[in-house]
């Protein structure tokens, strides 16, 4: 019989889908403070990174099953929890084992980091009760988008600190756009996983292209998609060796890919959306691998 747990990490957290984004985006964030000093950074510390944000962005996973069971289970009850798969019990105690694991970790490497990762805890934690305000950021979803998507600069952050911090150096110069630029990105993968074509929307499953309707959507998504590219072009210059043509020509080939998947999906009542969400990722992995390892390159 096959393993519950693998079961569900297939359905809702797919290992061999999130570890190589979660890979490039602690290489390229801990490369983009590293190469500000000439350096790479050590496998230690990267393998930490890796470890930690993988289990950070499950704890998100097991928070939204906590979140949305009443919702699963009314309008979704063939997914893992509601079907009975996996507890929401046994997922808190994941959630707990891996809270340790990163603790383990943090302490291992630079008890500095101890503080840090507890403010991302507390963050999440707020996420996970809504902010105590659930009925509002229900009729709110750019509220909800906006407040959600500030984990994302909150996690690069704590990355970064894998190496300045565990240095005892200054933070990176840059490092603002750096976070813009993780910020805008996580936009740019939420609105996309979100965007769905009129026949594909189902009764109690909540999109950007049913609330804000498929052009506003569609339009949200290219403007945040900019603003990541403007935020990595102004990242990347703050890199002594970094090649300005080249980092420009990673950004607009990254905005063409979106603009790729807006002209499809404008086509009348029978939209076709299916590039959207696998473009989203194509968008900032480019981006990501073209901030820090391709800087590494250069070097």
């Amino acid at each position: 019989m096959t393993n519950r747990w693998w079961v569900y990490q297939k359905e809702r957290f797919p290992i061999f889908a999130h570890g190589p984004m979660v890979i490039i985006f602690c290489l390229s964030i801990m490369l983009f403070s590293s190469l500000q000093e000439g350096a790479l950074p050590g496998i230690a510390r990267i393998t930490g990174a890796v470890i930690t944000t993988l289990i950070l962005f499950f704890q998100l996973r097991v928070a939204d099953e906590f979140k949305d069971f009443e919702d699963d289970s009314k309008y979704r009850p063939h997914r893992a929890v509601p079907r009975g798969l996996i507890s929401l019990r046994e997922l808190a105690w994941a959630a707990w084992i891996g809270a340790a694991v990163q603790f383990v970790i943090a302490v291992r490497i630079d008890v500095g980091l101890v503080p840090l990762l507890i403010i991302v805890w507390l963050y999440m934690g707020l996420m996970t009760r809504e902010f105590f305000v659930p009925g509002w950021l229900k009729r709110t979803p750019s509220v909800y988008l906006t407040s959600h998507m500030l984990i994302m600069p909150m996690i690069a952050f704590y990355v970064s600190a894998f190496d300045w911090l565990c240095d005892c150096r200054a933070m990176p110069a840059g490092l603002g756009w750096l976070l813009l630029f993780s910020f805008a990105c996580g936009l740019v993968l939420e609105i996309g996983r979100k965007i769905k074509a009129p026949d594909a929307e189902r009764n109690g499953v909540e999109t950007y292209s049913s609330a804000w309707g498929i052009g506003g959507a569609l339009a949200a998504w290219v403007a945040a998609s900019i603003i990541s590219v403007v935020a990595f072009v102004l990242a990347s210059t703050v890199l002594e060796n970094t090649i300005v043509p080249i980092n420009m020509g990673v950004g607009l080939l990254a905005l063409a890919l979106i603009l790729a998947g807006v002209m499809p999906a404008t086509g009348g009542p029978r939209i076709s959306t299916r590039f959207v969400e696998p473009g989203s990722g194509l968008f900032a992995m480019l981006l990501y691998l073209g901030l820090g390892p391709l800087q590494a390159l250069v070097v």
